[in-house]
C-alpha cells in the first residue's frame, strides 16, 4: 500500500516532458517506417477479385486506431466476410432440407439428407422430424463411412465429398494405416447393410 502511494506521488510530481522525451529525428523515422509498411501491406479487394492467397491479406488498421473485422481478418475468414458483403454465403450455412414430403421423403436410406463436405470428415446435427423433436444428436460422416443414421429419429445423412481429388500430404487417401474399430454394425448380415 505504501509503495503504491509513493509511486503515484512521484508520477504526479514528474513533469510530462521528462517522461516523453525523444528526439524529433526518431519521430520522423517512425513516421517513414509506417508509410513504407502501409504500402507493402495487402489491399481491400472484392470477392470477385480474389485469385490467390495474397489477395486475402488485409491492409491492417491505421496507426492509433482499432481495426475492424475487414481490416484484420485473413484467409478463409476474410473470404467469408468478402462473400457476405456481396450477399454470397460461401460455406452454405443454411439448415439442411430434412422435409418429408409424400412424393420424395428425405432422411431415408433410399433418399438420404445430403451433407456437403470438403474434408475427410463432416459433422451434421440432427434435431429430429419434425424439427426440434429431440435434442441435437451429432452424426459423423466421413469419406470411408459416408452414410450415418440418427439413433433417436432414424434420419439418414450422406456425405457428398466436394473437396480436392488428390491428397496434398504425399500419399493416397486409401493408403493410410488407420483402421476404424469394429462395432456391432460390422456383424450384421450383409443384406441388411446400408453401405
Amino acid at each position: 500500500m505504501f509503495v503504491r502511494r509513493t509511486a503515484f506521488a512521484l508520477a504526479r510530481r514528474t513533469p510530462g516532458r521528462a517522461l516523453a522525451k525523444r528526439p524529433l529525428s526518431l519521430s520522423m523515422a517512425r513516421c517513414d517506417k509506417a508509410k513504407d509498411e502501409a504500402t507493402t501491406l495487402g489491399k481491400i479487394v472484392s470477392y470477385d477479385e480474389v485469385k490467390t492467397e495474397e489477395d486475402l491479406i488485409p491492409p491492417g488498421a491505421k496507426a492509433g486506431t482499432v481495426p475492424t473485422d475487414l481490416e484484420q481478418a485473413t484467409g478463409l475468414e476474410r473470404l467469408e466476410l468478402l462473400g457476405k458483403m456481396q450477399g454470397i454465403d460461401i460455406f452454405d450455412m443454411r439448415p439442411l432440407d430434412a422435409s418429408r414430403k409424400d412424393s420424395d421423403p428425405l432422411g431415408t436410406l433410399d433418399s438420404p439428407i445430403i451433407v456437403h463436405g470438403a474434408g475427410d470428415e463432416q459433422f451434421a446435427g440432427c434435431t429430429g422430424y419434425p424439427a426440434d423433436s429431440h435434442t441435437v444428436v451429432w452424426l459423423t460422416v466421413s469419406r470411408d463411412r459416408p452414410i450415418e443414421r440418427c439413433g433417436e429419429c432414424g434420419n439418414v445423412v450422406k456425405l457428398n465429398y466436394v473437396g480436392p481429388t488428390d491428397d496434398h500430404h504425399g500419399h493416397g487417401h486409401d493408403h493410410h494405416s488407420y483402421q476404424e474399430p469394429k462395432t456391432f454394425a460390422d456383424y450384421v448380415k450383409p443384406e441388411y447393410w446400408y453401405r
